[in-house]
């Protein structure tokens, strides 16, 4: 299981700045950055806890329209500076697609529409890969337990995910995953800085 953003493509801080200035442009504040301080670092959590925080009840109505502004503002990002895959990460999943014995999902707190633009930008092929994403729920747990039902229907099965926020290993601690880092945000072992040594990062799966 994979997150998107800082973990198969180079795009946290496009995300990041186009999530930041979506807000501001629809809501008309600047918010904290720091997304390790937000209750579900999802888009759907982040801005319903921002809401929360303004007193603003048309909720329903906002996130929509911030939803629709963030959008446009990857789809613009994305055409004057191509995102790129974090190096290694297309072959990898190809690898494990010609694994009968893997199931592969994208669980993501970002939106379903934004996740698929980044892919493809980066060229990465996720034909046949279930995404899960705020999109199904604010609580990043809850995205992991979807990506995880739909990728495969046997109880009897582990789970790693690959991640690269301290958010990330929190919630595999909750549910029981086991949890590899892509890149040095945080400190954690198993570790990774990209895919191209497809053995070492079997490895971080116990295969």
């Amino acid at each position: 299981m994979f997150d998107i953003d800082g973990t198969l493509v180079q795009s946290y801080d496009l995300d990041s700045e186009c999530f930041i200035s979506a807000v501001k442009e629809v809501v008309g504040v600047d918010i904290n950055s720091d997304w390790s301080t937000y209750a579900n670092v999802t888009d759907a959590g982040i801005l319903n806890e921002i809401l929360e925080s303004k007193g603003i009840s048309d909720k329903q109505a906002i996130c929509k329209e911030v939803k629709s502004v963030f959008i446009q503002k990857i789809k613009e990002k994305i055409i004057l500076n191509p995102v790129r895959e974090i190096a290694g990460a297309s072959l990898f999943l190809q690898h494990l697609k010609s694994l009968d014995y893997i199931a592969l999902s994208f669980a993501t707190g970002g939106s379903q529409e934004t996740a698929t633009l980044k892919l493809l930008a980066a060229g990465i092929d996720f034909s046949g890969i279930p995404i899960a994403s705020s999109n199904d729920h604010f609580k990043r747990e809850e995205i992991m337990k979807i990506a995880a039902s739909r990728a495969i229907k046997e109880a009897a099965c582990s789970f790693t995910y690959f991640g690269d926020g301290s958010w990330d290993k929190k919630a595999c601690e909750q549910l029981g995953f086991n949890f590899v880092l892509v890149g040095s945000k945080i400190k954690h072992q198993p570790n990774i800085n990209y895919y191209k040594q497809i053995d070492k990062v079997m490895t971080c799966i116990g295969l």
